[in-house]
C-alpha cells in the first residue's frame, strides 16, 4: 500500500530500523494505519514486531475491581483510569526492554497524548524507561495529513461506522469527535504560542507545532501524509499475523490504580493536571 507514495514508504522503512517507534497524533490522523504498516514492513524483514495501544490497555484498567468504580462518562475514560494507564506505560517499557534485549525485537506504538492519553511517555522521569524512551533508537512521529487527506479520513471514517470491516471499527471516534479534539488542540495552539484562530478548520501547521511542543523532550519525526492511499478493503485492524501485544495483567491495572488515589487523595488536583495534559 506504501508504494502509492514513495516518499512515505521511504519515511516508514527509515522508521523500521528502529527499536522503539510510537505513532503521536489526535485521533482520525492515520496513526493506526501507520502503525499496522510498519508492523508488516518491519516483520517482512524478520524483525519481531510488539504493540503498544490505548485502546488495548485502557479496557483492562476499566474492567479490573479497582477500575470499575471509575466507569466511563458520555463515552469519555476517567481521569484515574487515564493516570494509571500512564504509570503502567512507563512501567510496561521498560519490562518489554527487559525482556526482548535482542536488537531485532521493535515495539511500535499508538500514542494519542490528547487529554492524558499516554502523555507520560513524552515527560521526564527518574525510571527505567527515560533511557529507552531518549535514546535515538527510540522515534516519535507525528502523522501529519494534509487538509485533503484528514477530509478524507474523517469521511473515512463515517462510512466505517456505518459499515466496518472490523469489530473494532465500531469503537473509532466518529467524525464529530475529531472535529471537537481538533477545535480542542487550536485553543491549545493559541496557548502555545502557535497562530490558531478560535474555531479554524483543521491547519496542519498548527497541529504538527502542537505536537512537537508536547515532544519537545523527545526524538521526532514528522511524517506528512499527503497522499490518500487505496485503503477502501484494508481494516488497520487486520495483521496478517497478529503481533503480541503490551497490556497490563488484572493485577497491574489494579494497583496502578491504587498508586493513583494513594497520589491524589483530592480527585480535583488530579483533574486539574489531567486538564494540563500537554504541560511536559
Amino acid at each position: 500500500m506504501l508504494h502509492a507514495d514513495p516518499r512515505l514508504a521511504a519515511e516508514v522503512g527509515e522508521l523500521a530500523r528502529r527499536r522503539l517507534v510510537f505513532f503521536a497524533g489526535l485521533p482520525g490522523t492515520g496513526k493506526s494505519l501507520l502503525v499496522h504498516q510498519l508492523a508488516h514492513l518491519a516483520s517482512g524483514a524478520g524483525r519481531p514486531i510488539h504493540l503498544l495501544q490505548w485502546d488495548v490497555a485502557r479496557p483492562i484498567f476499566e474492567a479490573s475491581p479497582a477500575g470499575r468504580r471509575y466507569p466511563l462518562a458520555d463515552g469519555v475514560t476517567h481521569a484515574v483510569v487515564r493516570k494509571a494507564a500512564g504509570l503502567w506505560v512507563r512501567h510496561a517499557v521498560a519490562q518489554w526492554s527487559e525482556r526482548h534485549r535482542a536488537p531485532e525485537h521493535l515495539l511500535v506504538g499508538e500514542t494519542p497524548f490528547v487529554g492524558n492519553r499516554f502523555v507520560e511517555l513524552a515527560q521526564r522521569a527518574a525510571d527505567g524507561a527515560e533511557s529507552l524512551l531518549a535514546d535515538p533508537t527510540c522515534r516519535f512521529a507525528i502523522a501529519v495529513p494534509s487538509r485533503e487527506v484528514r477530509a478524507f479520513l474523517e469521511a473515512e471514517r463515517e462510512r466505517r461506522a456505518a459499515h466496518p470491516l472490523h469489530p473494532r471499527e465500531r469503537e473509532d471516534a466518529p467524525p464529530h469527535v475529531l472535529r471537537d479534539l481538533w477545535r480542542d488542540l487550536a485553543a491549545l495552539g493559541t496557548r502555545l504560542g502557535v497562530a490558531a484562530p478560535e474555531g479554524a478548520t483543521y491547519d496542519p501547521a498548527v497541529y504538527r507545532q502542537v505536537y512537537e511542543a508536547v515532544l519537545r523532550h523527545r526524538n521526532v519525526d514528522v511524517v506528512p501524509l499527503d497522499v490518500v492511499l487505496p485503503t477502501e478493503r484494508l481494516s488497520v485492524y487486520d495483521f496478517a499475523v497478529a503481533p503480541p501485544s503490551l497490556a497490563p495483567t488484572e493485577a497491574e491495572a489494579e494497583a496502578f490504580i491504587r498508586e493513583v488515589e494513594r497520589r491524589y487523595p483530592d480527585p480535583r488536583a488530579l483533574e486539574r493536571e489531567i486538564a494540563r495534559w500537554w504541560e511536559v
